[in-house]
């Protein structure tokens, strides 16, 4: 505790070796980091810059990009501070803040996909109602409840926490989530319980919502032409694969907090390193490659950025062998 400025600090004793590896890890993350923030922010501009993704779909698709990027950023700066630091601690008061921000946006990712199911749902079951029940409005409702509720829920477990004693100062994770509930002297079963209801709301309400709603789609399928079977497969699979990945994270995350498993350090560093990565990173890369009109835009784009880097060399080589003909010039006048 330091008297002077009242702040408790933390020492996060969840990394592998960090004075060893520091460099090592340092760069990997800053690569990671950067390819998170290329990737997402090139299918959000992809959406905002073309008219015909315009769609309800795409806009729940730039929202998840969006939710990435923000989540990184309250996860990946830390790091490579600390893998550059002496000593990997973090104040009592920002690690209260990194909670309540991964939970906030952990939530978000589970309600925007349980907007996106819905949206399939009604254009797949339901097409002819499309246009009148997915409007504008209700999109925009959607995503502001999809950030909104989870950060009002998050909000109390946070506050709670800060006015709870600490009999311990050393995290087991590399970052803060449910494991600051084990620095607690003792943690009171209001939180647990709160906690519990916060789960259901923001993650297995969702889920429930999503399966029922692929499930119906599935079952519409099934029964229709394969031109349907194969546009619901376009649109649907890239979503279960996010919701399967981001799901068994979440529940391991859970299972951390509440059950008291002495998972090994090695464990415990690479689930927590998946958590982080594995969402952020393959959400552009999925809807990249499976959704159809985005990969089309995204091939034009590349195709656009080849031309421009071929034009830009063929002008310096063009400048050049005009420098070497006035050269040459030069020193035939001088001969």
């Amino acid at each position: 505790m330091d008297d002077k400025l009242n702040v408790t600090y933390l020492t996060v004793g969840g990394y592998i070796e960090v004075n060893k590896y520091r460099f090592l890890y340092f760069f990997l993350t800053l690569a990671i980091y950067i390819l998170i923030i290329i990737s997402n922010s090139i299918i959000v501009y992809l959406i905002w810059r073309h008219q015909n993704l315009h769609e309800p779909m795409y806009v729940f698709i730039a929202a998840l990009s969006v939710n990435s990027l923000l989540f990184s950023t309250a996860i990946y700066p830390k790091f490579l501070i600390d893998f550059l630091s002496d000593r990997q601690i973090i104040s009592y008061q920002a690690c209260l803040f990194q909670y309540f921000l991964f939970y906030t946006l952990g939530g978000a990712d589970f309600l925007v996909l349980a907007g996106m199911a819905y949206d399939r749902y009604v254009a797949i079951c339901k097409p002819l109602l499309y246009s009148t029940i997915m409007r504008k409005r209700t999109v925009i409702f959607s995503l502001f409840f999809a950030w909104i509720m989870p950060a009002t829920q998050s909000a109390v477990p946070t506050v709670l926490n800060s006015m709870k004693k600490l009999c311990s100062f050393t995290l087991k994770g590399i970052f803060c989530n449910n494991s600051i509930l084990k620095l607690q002297c003792v943690t009171p079963k209001l939180i647990m319980i709160y906690g519990t209801i916060v789960l259901l709301n923001v993650a297995i309400l969702p889920v429930l919502l999503i399966l029922f709603s692929y499930s119906k789609i599935l079952l519409i399928s099934y029964r229709s032409n394969r031109e349907v079977r194969k546009k619901a497969a376009e649109t649907c699979l890239p979503h279960l694969l996010i919701l399967i990945s981001f799901s068994v994270l979440c529940a391991y995350d859970v299972i951390v907090a509440r059950v008291e498993f002495n998972f090994p350090k090695t464990v415990r560093f690479i689930m927590s390193l998946q958590v982080i990565l594995y969402n952020p990173l393959l959400n552009p890369i999925i809807y990249g490659v499976k959704m159809k009109e985005i990969h089309k835009h995204l091939k034009k784009l590349l195709n656009l950025e080849k031309q421009r880097w071929r034009q830009a060399l063929a002008g310096q080589c063009g400048d050049h062998d005009d420098h070497s003909v006035r050269v040459a010039v030069h020193r035939g006048r001088a001969q």
